[in-house]
């Protein structure tokens, strides 16, 4: 069975010792299993102190990052690097296995061309050093291919394959988001069948950030590929509600949300467990 979870901006714009203490309590009570913590740039976080905290509630922890413009691996190899590094010694200090997100770029860092050969080798030479230092510790690292209008660097899921294949380590995986896959993939079966055991991590998200099943998202195909593959990991909501104000501007809901915040994360828990009882009950053919 997957882990059923919910990222912090189901409840909070970005983490706070004040902020993430509501969004565990929040987390728990709405009856996920999981809370993903997404790192602020400056990884100001007391990762023992969340670690008591999500005890106290039974509820797990997964952290995730995503890079700042001055740690575009392609332009800044070293600063994102160190940064990385610091943020798999937080994983450690949560006693964690993980560590996903946009790891591979900067969102809306741009060169106006396609990644050049360049610029993947050093990405790949940069993935190479952490995997090496995230093993020392026993975690995973997690690539999340975004969306071409926010990233040029990983924008699938079979680049992130390809080069997890050419580093040829059992370290690195994939971390998939429902909301990039609708605009990148051609369909939502063929990533997952493709990724197997390497599929590590997936956000929940409808295709334009609302409750789940009210979107064009195919989730009958996504959900038929993870159950064939028996996918265990977590399933993590990552929808967005104009309630939260300062979530408006970061995820562009110019439009204001048919739900509250609430409504969303209980509503789509409610559809993730549908659709996992539906899809994982089935007999696979020999």
């Amino acid at each position: 069975m997957p882990i059923f979870g919910t990222s912090i901006l189901s409840f909070i714009p970005g983490w706070t010792a004040e902020g993430g203490s509501f969004a565990i309590q929040k987390t728990a009570e709405y009856g996920f299993d999981m809370l993903e913590i997404s790192l602020p740039a400056s990884l100001d976080f007391d990762a023992k102190g969340t670690k008591r905290q999500l005890n106290q509630y039974e509820i797990q922890g997964r952290l995730s990052l995503n890079l700042p413009a001055a740690c575009h691996i392609p332009l800044y190899p070293e600063n994102a690097l160190a940064l990385i590094t610091k943020a798999i010694d937080k994983v450690g200090e949560m006693n964690g296995d993980f560590l996903g997100g946009v790891l591979h770029s900067a969102i809306g860092t741009f060169t106006g061309k396609q990644c050049t050969a360049d610029e993947k080798l050093i990405v790949r030479q940069v993935f190479t050093e952490l995997a090496a230092y995230a093993k020392k510790q026993n975690v995973t690292l997690g690539i999340e291919p975004i969306n071409r209008y926010e990233s040029y660097v990983f924008t699938a899921a079979h680049e992130v394959l390809q080069m997890i294949e050419e580093i040829s380590t059992n370290n690195i995986g994939l971390h998939l988001d429902t909301f990039h896959m609708n605009i990148e993939e051609r369909n939502f079966y063929d990533p997952i069948i493709a990724a197997g055991e390497r599929l590590k991590h997936i956000h929940i998200t409808e295709s334009d950030r609302g409750m789940t099943g009210e979107g064009n998202v195919h989730w009958n195909d996504f959900f038929k590929a993870l159950g064939e593959i028996d996918y265990q990991g977590p399933l993590v909501l990552e929808n967005f509600s104009s309630e939260i104000a300062a979530l408006v501007g970061p995820t562009s809901l110019w439009r204001p949300s048919k739900y509250s915040s609430e409504e969303l994360a209980k509503g789509s828990l409610i559809f993730m467990k549908e659709m996992v009882a539906k899809w994982y009950n089935v007999t696979q053919p020999n």
